[in-house]
């Protein structure tokens, strides 16, 4: 027997009068039959389905409550938060994985060879403010001057009028370390001795 015509209320009526004593449309298990009627059935009442299905599921609270005692699920409901667990997973599954590419990354970067350090040689000119400028005072205070990735070279006087000598020294600097602005300046603190210094020359090594 077949019931797929449920926008007549005759076929709900025989529906309901022949499952009076089976539980199945056919034979003594489910079977497509059963689920042709179902889906029927929502089709034609799809309201009246989801609300029944919805009430068939608290139903069960109702039941082991005392007369005249409502659930108090919605209350208690507010305050669980139903997918928390699984955000929770994927929350940690997303940290682990993060924390996991962050070692592979850092292990990928220790294996590389480390770059040489980008280096220049640079020539200074540095003027005295005259004759009387001792030099030797001169000179050891700019070899004092000391900065991460600065190394003094060479250096010599060199003779520009009136009996007045600048200073001349190399140095190798680390580009990235030493600010030659900076160098200038410390230089240049020396008011008693030092007029000016300029960047004579400058080559990358």
């Amino acid at each position: 027997m077949s019931f797929s015509d449920f926008s007549k209320i005759e076929t709900l009526k025989e529906l309901n009068t022949f499952l009076q004593d089976k539980s199945y449309i056919s034979g003594t298990s489910a079977t497509q039959a059963d689920v042709t009627a179902f889906k029927a059935f929502q089709t034609a009442f799809p309201d009246f389905s989801r609300w029944f299905n919805h009430i068939a599921s608290k139903s069960e609270q109702f039941e082991t409550l005392p007369a005249g005692e409502a659930p108090a699920a919605e209350e208690e409901d507010s305050d669980v938060d139903l997918f928390g667990s699984d955000d929770e997973e994927v929350d940690e599954a997303a940290e682990k994985l993060k924390q996991q590419r962050l070692a592979e990354y850092h292990a990928k970067k220790a294996a590389k060879p480390a770059k040489p350090a980008a280096k220049s040689i640079v020539t200074l000119d540095v003027k005295p403010w005259d004759d009387e400028t001792d030099l030797e005072a001169l000179l050891a205070h700019v070899k004092s001057i000391e900065m991460d990735g600065l190394v003094w070279g060479a250096s010599q006087w060199i003779p520009i009028g009136f009996g007045i000598k600048k200073l001349q020294i190399n140095c190798v600097v680390e580009d990235d370390k030493v600010s030659l602005d900076d160098l200038a300046e410390a230089i240049e603190a020396a008011e008693d001795h030092v007029q000016s210094t300029d960047v004579a020359a400058m080559q990358k090594l």
